[in-house]
């Protein structure tokens, strides 16, 4: 029994996807302030099999009938991205409290429909599951660029990707969401955002589509801002590898593992001014747990969750703007 059982937040799961297996599902279970109670999953013998793998109490072989169950509060939505804001909405209207996995819809329209949506149903919290935006590493860079430790960020250069080429795969249909900019390139345009802490004024963007797919195989793009611009890049065709550096007037820092550094080890950021180069280490963080708490803590002591709607909106803006800019070839001027 956890030690703060009575105040833990009851969780439910819509759907047997690989992140919530590997990253939601063990870090709900090692919090003292999560509950997870259930898991749904339209292939019921999945459904089981999870539940029995995890020790989850209740398992379902639909949405609805986890919906339903006063035993869940809040639920986690790691559905392929056609499915989380249809199912975010539907579960609104249980009274459940949502953490949907990014990217939160399939545009920035159809995310401010949850956002209408939620307008309904203030008392229930919302969340798009960034999870990087939880370790500690972006604080401290944060902090070093707040401090002028490389002069004025000019330039972030960030890029992601991944080896996936089975035709099946969630990331290779266009009808689901999928493609290399909706599925890691949403990063790179969420941590340039937060670099600036400002929004791209104009976006260009160029993409390799599968002709048989009709999904984009890589992107890249080139976010202005008003002082300074991001590179970026993504790829579902490409070795693993993920890259963050900012160069600044005075210096540039290189994050060695960005967006999921492991939980056992110290993570790493490289400092490189004039007077020479300096490995800064933090950690280690277990950031999916530090994620589903923080929203957790949102839920139990009401207060504002970490990353709203509208910053999610913002990023759907700019996706879309890439998406605009590879099919007219020109530069899209962001309102």
């Amino acid at each position: 029994m956890k030690q703060n059982e009575n105040k833990a937040l009851k969780w439910g799961v819509l759907g047997a996807a690989t992140i919530a297996i590997d990253q939601i599902i063990p870090a709900l279970l090692e919090s003292e302030i999560c509950d997870l109670t259930a898991i749904a999953s339209r292939d019921f013998l999945k459904a089981k099999g999870i539940a029995n793998q995890f020790h989850i109490p209740t398992y379902f072989d639909s949405y609805e009938k986890l919906l339903e169950s006063n035993d869940v509060e809040a639920v986690y939505i790691p559905l392929p991205n056609h499915l989380h804001v249809k199912w975010a909405i539907l579960a609104l209207k249980k009274g459940k409290h949502v953490l949907i996995e990014k990217p939160i819809g399939m545009t920035a329209f159809e995310t401010d429909e949850l956002i209408q949506a939620s307008k309904e149903f203030t008392h229930l919290k919302v969340m798009e599951a960034f999870m990087y935006r939880f370790h500690p590493q972006w604080k401290r860079v944060l902090n070093l660029l707040g401090e002028g430790a490389i002069g004025e960020v000019r330039l972030v250069e960030s890029s992601f990707s991944f080896f996936e080429d089975d035709p099946n795969s969630i990331v290779s249909s266009k009808e689901c969401g999928g493609g290399s900019l909706m599925d890691v390139g949403c990063y790179p345009v969420s941590i340039a955002r937060l670099i600036f802490g400002a929004e791209p004024i104009s976006v260009m963007a160029n993409m390799d589509v599968d002709t048989h797919l009709d999904v984009d195989l890589s992107t890249s793009g080139i976010l202005e801002f008003e002082h300074g611009r991001a590179i970026i890049y993504s790829s579902i065709r490409q070795f693993e590898n993920q890259t963050v550096k900012i160069s600044g007037t005075e210096g540039k820092i290189v994050v060695d593992v960005p967006f999921n550094p492991s939980k056992d080890e110290p993570s790493k950021l490289t400092i490189t001014r004039n007077q020479g180069s300096a490995d800064l280490f933090v950690g280690p963080c277990h950031q999916y747990l530090v994620q589903v708490e923080s929203f957790a803590r949102a839920v139990i002591d009401n207060k504002e969750v970490p990353v709203s709607l509208y910053d999610s909106l913002r990023n759907m803006k700019v996706i879309d703007a890439l998406k605009e800019s590879h099919e007219q070839q020109r530069k899209i001027i962001l309102e």
